[in-house]
């Protein structure tokens, strides 16, 4: 991997500071910080190529149009989609799941079964449940210890013959456990169910294949690799997305229109109504494109070494709790200071320059089963150093000092 600090300079906003401090970044699980080249990207494109796409015969639209189909194939190559027309541009992972959701409204009945893991973001909680109440479909939770593993054994109980959905994360967004998705995937697929996967958390981290997963549906945020927030992409396997009906009614996912009926677009623009997010969709390949260039064998080897070092300093500090000890994980540590609540915390560590996320990260059944109101959750990127770690042990031990 290239020098971190050659890196870093990447990156603009890490250069600033805040309430005085040089910024210490650690919520990167929320939103990754965003490179000059992608930056570039939406501006190159606002500056020289803005225009509709799709529709228009002029140069400008078919520049753009070039564009962004362009990086409709960057994001096809990338996670290894059969055709670039299993890869739908959605405004996000949530976008994506909903669009999903929706689409299944007009498959399931009463008394088929939907299951979701115990360890799920709200995003892909609540749609299911609200299918469960449009259909009659009943919704399943694959259990866990207290590690933060799925138990493996609970959750092949739980299918059968009615299974028809399963949607589990990736990775967990609270707790950093990397699920064994691809075992999750067959056991699912031995009964006739399909599989969507959440891949918000695990995309800055990994590289999916998902021809090699043979996973039915693939979920992704662009911001959470890099790119601009506003646009993601919903990947599915082409014959469930031609069952599936259109999300939303519009422009461009039509094929014909009169008053007396209206059909259908060929894919992907069945589920791309109206004018999309076309500089976000753009700079989403530029970001995939940067991140290739650092190597995600890289990135992950290096995140595994913050990870480690950050562990062991954090576990020295005397009443500190790790929450989501699982054996497999990426760079998210969720912690808490006994008898400190997590927002105050946040809040000294926001004083000294340190950005953590605290509260129960959408993913409220998890701070449940372990009792608790939420944690300090510390996730760390390629871009950070081990001395922004030493930073955020020292300011963990500056406010356990302050609160106790």
């Amino acid at each position: 991997m290239r020098n971190v600090q050659d890196i870093r300079k990447d990156f603009p906003i890490l250069s600033r500071k805040v309430n005085g401090k040089p910024l210490v970044y650690f919520d990167n699980a929320a939103t990754s910080q965003t490179p000059q080249q992608v930056i570039d990207a939406i501006v190159d494109y606002y500056s020289n190529y803005n225009a509709n796409i799709h529709r228009g015969v002029h140069t400008l639209s078919q520049e753009a149009t070039d564009l962004y189909e362009q990086a409709r194939l960057k994001i096809q190559q990338h996670f290894n989609a059969k055709f670039s027309h299993e890869i739908i541009f959605t405004s996000g992972t949530t976008h994506g799941i909903n669009l999903v959701a929706n689409g299944f409204s007009a498959l399931l009945k009463k008394g088929d079964d939907i299951v979701v893991s115990a360890l799920e973001h709200h995003s892909n909680i609540v749609p299911w449940q609200m299918l469960c109440e449009r259909t009659g479909a009943n919704l399943k939770v694959i259990p866990m210890n207290a590690h933060g593993e799925l138990l493996l054994d609970a959750y092949a109980d739980l299918l059968s013959k009615h299974t028809k959905l399963v949607f589990v994360n990736h990775i967990s967004n609270a707790l950093g456990t990397i699920n064994p998705i691809k075992h999750i995937i067959e056991k699912a697929h031995e009964v006739g169910a399909a599989v969507l996967i959440d891949g918000a958390q695990s995309s800055p981290h990994i590289k999916p294949d998902v021809q090699d997963l043979d996973v039915d549906f693939y979920v992704v945020s662009a911001h959470k690799m890099c790119g601009p927030t506003g646009v993601g992409m919903l990947y599915g396997k082409e014959a469930w997305l031609k069952k599936l009906p259109p999300y939303q009614g519009g422009g461009e996912m039509i094929a014909e229109v009169t008053f007396e009926k209206t059909t259908y677009a060929d894919l992907p623009h069945k589920f791309e109504a109206g004018t999309p997010n076309i500089a976000g969709g753009i700079a989403f390949g530029t970001a995939i494109d940067y991140m290739n260039t650092i190597g995600f064998q890289n990135i992950a080897k290096y995140e595994h070494d913050l990870l480690e070092y950050a562990t062991e300093k954090l576990l020295q500090i005397k009443g500190l709790k790790i929450y989501g000890t699982a054996k497999h994980k990426t760079s998210v540590i969720s912690f808490n200071l006994d008898g400190i609540h997590p927002y105050d915390v946040g809040t000294i560590l926001d004083k000294l320059g340190i950005a953590v996320r605290t509260g129960h990260h959408c993913a409220q059944p998890i701070m449940d089963f372990y009792n608790i109101p939420g944690t300090v959750r510390a996730s760390f990127a390629f871009y950070n150093t081990k001395s922004e770690i030493d930073a955020l042990v020292e300011g963990v031990k500056k406010a356990k000092m302050m609160l106790s």
